[in-house]
């Protein structure tokens, strides 16, 4: 397992909660997890430390807001390593985002996670803020408009 020192994930936090995209920030002994703001369904973005490296994830338990997000990336096209490249660019870094896994986990989470680059510091800050602003635009993680 990577070790991450808890003065980073303590550092994200501030940061994290600073920006206000996030409903509520919490700090775990191997991760930071921030949910998802407006999002009718449970649903967060994670920092985790893994045997690999540093994680940055969304997850949900929800099957149908996976769904939501899966049809929306089917029906535009975009793989979804681009669309985190193009939030990437926004906050000025400019590289290649690794593969994004999708997939079901052991306790049964719908989630894509990709493993942060290394090099340079920022990144871990960077892909979490990539990842929320690519997310909130997809299926119904951004809350959007019901029509019951």
């Amino acid at each position: 397992m990577t070790t991450v020192s808890p003065e980073l994930f303590a550092s994200l936090a501030r940061e994290a909660t600073a920006r206000g995209v996030f409903a509520k920030v919490e700090t775990l002994a191997d991760r930071i997890r921030c949910h998802a703001k407006d999002c009718g369904e449970p649903a967060w973005y994670e920092l985790a430390a893994s045997p690999a490296g540093l994680v940055v994830r969304f997850a949900t338990p929800d099957r149908w807001l996976s769904e939501s997000i899966e049809s929306d990336l089917m029906h535009f096209g975009d793989p979804i390593e681009e669309l985190v490249e193009e939030e990437l660019a926004e906050f000025g870094w400019r590289g290649k985002v690794p593969t994004v896994k999708h997939f079901r986990s052991d306790d049964r989470l719908y989630t894509f996670e990709n493993l942060v680059p290394t090099g340079d510091e920022r990144l871990p800050a960077l892909f979490l803020f990539a990842y929320e602003a690519a997310f909130r635009q997809l299926g119904d993680v951004g809350g959007g408009d019901d029509e019951d």
